[in-house]
């Protein structure tokens, strides 16, 4: 039996990897759904070749242009947001693959769950949003949450076949991006054109700047506490420039377990999708013949206060991730447009987490609430700059 994908965010750098491994593999795997919030044109090139039974445009402006692009082609089209949320529940998807940006993987990741598919998890912000809402309900409706990031995916891979063996800490590896040694007064100055340029991984727009920020890797640490379940401090951060070991596990023995690799998403999409089985592929294998190096340091939080400002909210709990992840949205906007300068995007997100006010226990209408006034507030502040 072909398993059937459902792809949020197809379009995107993830998606677009998931839809090669689909076709490297035709025998085990189909595509069902495909969604995309406005590249409309590659959605369609991708719903000719891969024949899926719907697509959902997220911006209902471009509806019109895709049925007629698809109008010779039996493939349902629909529009909007809440249709996203509906067709993760259709029967023949097995697996719902999160590849969202941002907040918008919210709802439809839910929706998924409590209609009880499998996830196949790249949309970080999800978990680091709502992750109290996310793991109570994939319990409740016995589903899997299979991490697509590289460094989850490892942490993953290194517990298979642990049990209950005890974790003492998890160690999250950081490329450290392009401005690793740069001077705290040259990242006053730098350009979305540079923060743009990751040296390891191929990345979207966003991805690349929380990477470059240091956010990205305090989503992880976020994403991890919900996944694993641990506390804040059984999971640390360190840079690894050459991105080869993805993650590490610490037991309570002191043994280490670490999972490697050449920096290639396709490997972690491929082990999701075929999970518990691992998939024979062709993909370059890592030649210990050629790598000259493994160096490894602590991430300095003064010149990326990101890391630091995650810290925070993770510990905190509530509704302050939220906060944290609206008012980064925002900035990171900014930042790419030119409004705002890499070094003030820490020090608006702080502002944000600093005066909305604190939900201990939040429900989905609460983050709903939280992630709207902490756009709108972090908004007021660049505004203001």
């Amino acid at each position: 039996m072909k398993k059937g994908i459902a792809i949020l965010g197809s379009t995107g750098s993830i998606g677009t990897q998931a839809l090669q491994v689909i076709a490297d593999y035709p025998d085990r795997f189909e595509v069902e759904v495909l969604t995309a919030n406005s590249n409309v044109d590659l959605l369609a090139a991708q719903a000719r070749r891969f024949l899926p039974n719907v697509v959902v445009i997220g911006e209902e402006k471009y509806y019109g242009r895709l049925q007629g692009l698809l109008a010779d082609l039996p493939v349902k089209v629909y529009t909007g947001e809440e249709a996203i949320s509906d067709v993760v529940q259709m029967e023949g998807v097995d697996l719902v693959l999160t590849a969202m940006v941002g907040y918008a993987g919210l709802k439809p990741t839910l929706f998924a769950i409590e209609a009880g598919k499998d996830i196949a998890l790249a949309n970080k912000e999800t978990l680091v949003v709502a992750g109290n809402l996310i793991i109570d309900a994939a319990r409740r409706k016995g589903v899997s949450i299979l991490p697509v990031d590289s460094e989850h995916s490892a942490i993953y891979q290194c517990l298979v076949g642990e049990g209950f063996n005890k974790i003492e800490k998890i160690i999250l590896t950081a490329s450290g991006g392009p401005f690793r040694r740069m001077s705290l007064d040259d990242l006053h100055r730098v350009s979305p054109e540079e923060a743009l340029k990751h040296p390891n991984w191929d990345m979207g727009a966003k991805i690349t700047i929380d990477s470059a920020s240091l956010m990205n890797k305090g989503f992880e640490a976020i994403e991890a506490k919900w996944l694993f379940n641990l506390k804040p401090d059984q999971i640390e951060v360190v840079v690894h420039p050459q991105s080869i070991i993805h993650s590490m596990v610490q037991f309570e023995d002191g043994s280490i377990k670490a999972q490697m690799g050449l920096p290639d998403m396709k490997l972690p999409i491929l082990y999701a999708f075929g999970f518990p089985d691992r998939i024979r592929s062709d993909f370059p294998r890592l030649s210990f013949e050629d790598l000259h190096e493994l160096s490894f340091e602590k991430a300095d939080e003064k010149r990326f206060p990101n890391l630091m400002l995650a810290y925070k909210a993770m510990e905190k709990e509530g509704n302050m991730p939220c906060v944290l992840n609206a008012a980064n949205e925002i900035v990171v906007n900014a930042f790419l447009r030119k409004k705002l300068s890499f070094m003030k995007m820490p020090e608006v997100i702080q502002r944000t987490m600093e005066e909305i006010t604190y939900i201990k226990h939040p429900d989905l209408s609460d983050f709903e609430k939280t992630d709207k006034e902490s756009r709108q507030f972090a908004l007021s502040l660049i505004k203001d700059n």
